[in-house]
């Protein structure tokens, strides 16, 4: 059996998915806002199918993205992780940080302070030597969380498969963190 990796930030605690979650995670998924550097908005039922497919992840790997609570409150803020990308991309295979809260927890740095503690599990517990990140070109916000993790922006984009051909989010950024500057900037 794989052992689950769970942990806590100052404020928060990443773990396993629960039931409780469905709820609000649709209700950020239905978020146009939220979504905007998404192809669209997913439906209740595909957003409990991508809740049910995170949690068989880490079911199977011991990490993936993590639900996100407040430890303050118990309240649910959305996913933060690792993961592994399936379909092919320039620079697989990889793994990936990234992140999705709900609306009302943005600019509080709650993104940057969990992508903090996955990037440690990555390269700490899981050995990685490089974790990457990528968002639509011109998702500012993502790209400056990737810039607060210490990640590099590799000054390349490519074109994300599963974003139709003609779709503006198509073209994608990539930054990328080695574990040698990830240590660097731990000192």
């Amino acid at each position: 059996m794989v052992e689950l990796i769970e942990f806590d930030t100052e404020r928060l605690r990443l773990r396993q998915w629960r039931a409780a979650d469905r709820e609000p995670f649709a209700a950020l998924n239905a978020d146009p806002k939220v979504m905007e550097f998404f192809p669209s908005i997913l439906t209740h039922t595909e957003s409990d199918n991508l809740a049910r497919r995170c949690e068989s992840l880490i079911a199977e790997r011991g990490w993936g993205f993590w639900a996100v609570e407040l430890k303050e409150t118990h309240e649910f803020v959305g996913f933060v992780g690792l993961h592994v990308p399936t379909y092919e991309l320039p620079f697989t295979p990889c793994v990936e940080v990234g992140w999705r809260l709900a609306l009302q927890y943005w600019g509080k740095g709650l993104a940057s302070e969990a992508a903090r503690g996955a990037l440690r599990v990555g390269f700490e517990s899981l050995g990685l030597t490089e974790i990457v990140s990528f968002a639509a070109a011109g998702n500012l916000r993502s790209r400056a969380v990737m810039a607060r993790l210490g990640m590099q922006d590799a000054a390349e984009t490519f074109e994300h498969p599963s974003i139709p051909v003609g779709n503006v989010l198509r073209e994608h950024c990539l930054y990328r963190l080695s574990r040698e500057c990830w240590l660097a900037q731990a000192e």
